[in-house]
């Protein structure tokens, strides 16, 4: 049995190539796209807030906060379940 197209991928196990390590992503929010339901900053409490009319909003201020190695697998998971597809990962 195959895992259903578009589901999520392995990750290798061990170093990543280029054997140094990984900068951490930033978490980009569509602001044309966001319609304020909250779902990524019950997600990501450690990273977003939310404003008074209930649009996230980066705890340490930046446009688009780093998101920390040990949140990544969050931070993926946030991106995913954004049911506007309002949130993505640069690197």
């Amino acid at each position: 049995m195959t895992a259903p197209r578009g589901g999520p991928r392995p990750r290798p196990a061990g170093p990543r190539p280029g054997g140094g390590a990984r900068k951490p992503a930033r978490l980009h929010i569509d602001w044309t796209a966001c319609d304020g339901r909250g779902l990524c900053t019950e997600l990501l409490p450690e990273l977003l807030d939310r404003d008074d009319w209930g649009f996230p909003r980066a705890r340490d201020g930046a446009r688009e906060p780093a998101v920390p190695s040990n949140l990544q697998e969050h931070a993926e998971r946030a991106v995913a379940s954004c049911p506007r597809l309002a949130l993505s990962l640069l690197p």
